[in-house]
């Protein structure tokens, strides 16, 4: 008994270390300071806990983790209470000083907009995918994309007058 108890802790352990760096930084993505990213990130990974459900493939398990990311983001930004704090100002440590800066401009866009650019470049999915776990239609999905660009590239051009 003790044996099987073992064996499904380093499961656990394997699907946390798989997707904690995408979940972690859809979160931060979505909520934009570290401190609200971490309760995003604890919360995913206590359904996951509660639930655990059956993957049928790699897919599948990052479509589970990104679309409860982008729930529990929707549920905490729809709390009545935060609708009345006020956000302390946060970053995570960037590579580079060009990718502190664009997650910089990214936070200035819209969640609809942030969230579809992050699950195509930073998580590399298709926009059917995106669709499937957006609950959004296909068409949706790239004018999202498109208009997210666009002010994007509004942004990036108004900061450094290009």
């Amino acid at each position: 008994m003790e044996q099987q108890s073992l064996e499904s802790n380093d499961c656990i352990e394997d699907i946390i270390n798989r997707y904690s760096n995408m979940v972690y930084r859809l979160a931060f993505a979505q909520m934009r300071n570290k401190t609200d990213a971490d309760d995003i990130f604890q919360e995913v990974f206590m359904r996951y806990l509660k639930k655990k459900p059956e993957f049928q493939s790699e897919e599948h398990g990052k479509a589970w983790f990104l679309r409860v990311t982008v729930n529990c983001s929707k549920k905490f930004w729809a709390a009545a209470w935060r609708k009345r704090a006020e956000v302390l100002e946060e970053s995570v440590i960037f590579e580079s000083e060009q990718e502190r800066e664009l997650s910089y401009e990214l936070k200035k866009l819209p969640v609809k907009y942030r969230v579809v650019i992050h699950l195509f470049y930073y998580e590399d999915l298709s926009i059917e995918k995106i669709s499937q776990i957006l609950k959004r239609k296909p068409s949706t999905v790239r004018t999202q994309l498109t208009r997210g660009r666009r002010m994007l590239k509004e942004l990036l051009e108004e900061e450094y007058h290009v």
